[in-house]
């Protein structure tokens, strides 16, 4: 390939190097130039352009990327077609992504035209998910060079992704005195947002003694009771109620109790080095290290997924895992990746009006805060009927506390009501299902709006709708007052599995000012952060108390 700057009269064929303006429009870089794009340049008075003139044996950038992504083959993923010399390869379902880094560096070092990048070996990712990429640096390359790297494809399989499997989870939980109930409860929540990927679901929950006794008969009685289903193998778990501190602690001496075989206690993983692997028969066991009652990433996560994705790992593996084992400032989040890929429009939004409070601050007189009157209507309607009007996206609202009454106040507005009849349980309840109604329609973003704020208009919705779009549904946005932090706010798809893993009364700012997203402020003014929570507030904003 030769490159530099080109005479028009010799430039037919060659390819553009830069955009070229012209007043009959640009022709754009990557654009091989006719005799009919010469004319118009030498009727715009240009003599000269800076180009690439292919040589015998070289390939055009697409052309290139085309012929090596098709020696790939492709098992659990999807390809794009080429443009401007990338080839995009994504998940094609939820699994382990599996990378041969010896095949991916050989197919590096034969041109530094020609590169691949790709995830993480056995990185945990979701369909859709950007996993890999080959791009052809320059406009043109070496056939041979090519040909070379495309050969080297053919080795073995550079990059897959192994699906996860569906698994019937026995879960069996040890108590002592100070462990309370409702920790457990919430290790159970926990443990099903993580299975919700594969679809895995728990079928049985034992809570036992902690003793070794008491948990090898409850290993026995769940595999016993096991009635395994076509495509769906068993899969022991225990939680114990006390950290594991030796080979001979209540789970492994456990599993050795069932008759299994303790493969593993402890792992160069922090947090998550306090996990045991064993197996009774051909059935997984895994002793959960207490970090995994937390949605944070840790050792837990790596062994289960690989037992779902049908590798589990061996005591070679996970003692080579020191490396890259420190996990302590890994936020609670998945990888902001291509995640809207998934989706049909990456920049689409639903609309999550979160009215399930049980407004707690109207005092003595229980009167709810979202049937006051401001001019006329009731708050709650206000509210919706301005999200309807900003025309961006389908409406979804969370009820909870007197949902009946709330639902009377949006009669014949369009809308979707979702109940969420666990809303006393926080407000991470109503977020998680608003999201569900919002995941339901295939859509890639949630706005998420207070329908105690009078003030927010469909006019600052919509602001908010178009900074998102421009983003590419790739950023968080909120709005703000004065430069300080309000409602609503809209998050991106990448940010859904940590909103599921939410606990209690809490909103999504942990997930926000953890998501390593960018976040775009909308100023919307005093709007912003105007809510109404008790009688003074309501009749300062000039509202009416009812109901």
């Amino acid at each position: 390939m030769k490159f530099g700057p080109v005479e028009i009269s010799e430039a037919k064929g060659a390819i553009l190097a830069h955009s070229q303006p012209l007043a009959s429009g640009k022709l754009p870089k990557g654009h091989r130039l006719e005799q009919a794009d010469l004319v118009r340049l030498e009727e715009a008075g240009i003599t000269t352009v800076i180009a690439c003139r292919l040589e015998p044996g070289d390939l055009a950038e697409d052309e290139a990327a085309e012929i090596l992504s098709s020696a790939i083959v492709l098992q659990g993923l999807s390809r794009s077609p080429a443009s401007t010399g990338r080839v995009n390869f994504y998940a094609g379902e939820n699994g382990l992504f599996l990378a041969d880094k010896s095949l991916v560096d050989r197919f590096n070092s034969v041109d530094p035209a020609i590169t691949l990048a790709c995830l993480s070996d056995r990185s945990d990712v979701r369909a859709g998910d950007l996993a890999a990429t080959i791009k052809i640096i320059p406009l043109a390359v070496a056939g041979h060079s090519v040909e070379a790297a495309a050969s080297i494809l053919t080795d073995g399989s550079v990059f897959q992704v192994a699906g996860y499997q569906s698994r019937r989870v026995h879960l069996i939980a040890t108590q002592l005195p100070a462990l309370k109930a409702s920790v457990m409860d919430k290790t159970a929540r926990v443990l099903e947002a993580r299975l919700g990927a594969s679809q895995s679901r728990i079928v049985s929950e034992d809570r036992v003694a902690h003793r070794a006794e008491a948990v090898a008969e409850a290993i026995k009685a769940a595999l016993a009771e096991d009635k395994a289903e076509a495509g769906q193998p068993p899969l022991v778990i225990v939680f114990g109620a006390s950290a594991v501190a030796d080979a001979d602690d209540v789970i492994p001496a456990a599993i050795r109790l069932a008759g299994g075989v303790v493969d593993q206690v402890g792992l160069p993983v922090d947090p998550g080095n306090l996990l045991v692997l064993g197996h009774v028969g051909n059935v997984e066991v895994i002793g959960a290290p207490g970090c995994a009652r937390s949605p944070k990433e840790n050792g837990f996560d790596w062994v289960l997924n690989r037992i779902l994705a049908g590798h589990p790992p061996d005591r070679a593996e996970m003692t080579g895992w020191g490396v890259g084992g420190l996990l302590m400032e890994i936020p609670s989040r998945p990888l902001p990746r291509l995640a809207a890929t998934a989706y049909p429009d990456p920049a689409a939004l639903g609309l999550v009006v979160l009215a399930a409070g049980r407004a707690s601050r109207m005092g003595e007189e229980g009167r709810h805060k979202l049937l006051a009157e401001f001019e006329g209507e009731p708050l709650v309607r206000r509210s919706v009927r301005q999200a309807i009007e900003a025309n961006i996206g389908p409406v979804a609202v969370v009820t909870g506390y007197r949902s009946a009454e709330v639902a009377d106040a949006l009669a014949g507005l369009s809308v979707e009501l979702v109940e969420n009849a666990d809303f006393a349980s926080g407000m991470a309840t109503s977020l998680k299902a608003g999201l569900a109604a919002v995941e339901a329609k295939g859509i890639a973003g949630m706005m998420i709006l207070l329908a105690d704020m009078p003030n927010v208009s469909a006019a600052d919705i919509a602001a908010l709708a178009r900074a998102y779009g421009k983003s590419g549904g790739k950023a968080i946005v909120r709005a703000v007052s004065d430069g300080q932090r309000g409602n609503p706010v809209i998050l991106p798809a990448a940010t859904f599995e940590a909103l599921k893993a939410l606990e209690g009364d809490i909103g999504a700012r942990p997930v926000i000012e953890s998501s390593g997203l960018a976040v775009i402020d909308v100023e919307i003014g005093p709007a912003a952060r105007l809510d109404v929570d008790t009688p003074e507030a309501i009749l300062a904003a000039g509202g009416i108390l009812r109901g």
